[in-house]
């Protein structure tokens, strides 16, 4: 499964991605809307999930690399909560970009052909996305693709320490037009 937009390609991951998604999710910076940082071991784990997840289902959280360069530059796509909330199950839609590439608009380039391929490709009516209530950057985004947030939806994340800070989250959702 491949998707391309103007200046992105979103593929299956390579051996080549490991290292750079391994330093991805040891940035504090990047990660600091999730409770921690991910080890080796945790980033190895989910790469590998992903790739077994894209081959069978058509869906997963794919590789995102520049195509002008063909650096990899974090991963855009979709996923499905393994957890119960209020609004699972569902299909949702999310996005890790190197720190050096924000603000230049790829996530939301990358986000709106992966909702496309979920709505024309996969037939979905609806996906999800939610954040932390401080994210601000993928709140933006997520209106940026044409989210509305769902404000009855919003909810206390069960994979997150009650004490937290982060607790807290925002549920944003996007339909299908023929859904």
């Amino acid at each position: 499964m491949i998707i391309e937009t103007e200046r992105l390609i979103l593929r299956q991951w390579k051996d080549s991605d490991v290292d750079p998604f391994v330093k991805l999710n040891l940035d504090e910076e990047t990660m600091k809307f999730f409770p921690s940082t991910y080890a080796r071991d945790v980033s190895e784990k989910l790469i590998n999930r992903e790739i077994e997840r894209i081959s069978k289902d058509d869906i997963g959280l794919l590789a995102v690399e520049l195509k002008e360069t063909g650096e990899f530059i974090g991963f855009i796509g979709l996923a499905r909560p393994s957890y119960e909330t209020h609004f699972t199950p569902c299909t949702e839609i999310g996005w890790r970009i190197y720190k050096d590439f924000w603000g230049k608009g790829y996530a939301s380039e990358g986000a709106r052909a992966v909702l496309d391929f979920a709505f024309e490709e996969l037939g979905l009516e609806e996906v999800v996305s939610f954040t932390s209530r401080l994210n601000l950057a993928s709140i933006r985004v997520m209106e940026k693709i044409g989210m509305i947030r769902d404000t009855d939806g919003d909810f206390k994340h069960p994979m997150v320490e009650d004490d937290s800070e982060l607790k807290d989250h925002v549920l944003f959702r996007v339909r299908s037009v023929n859904g």
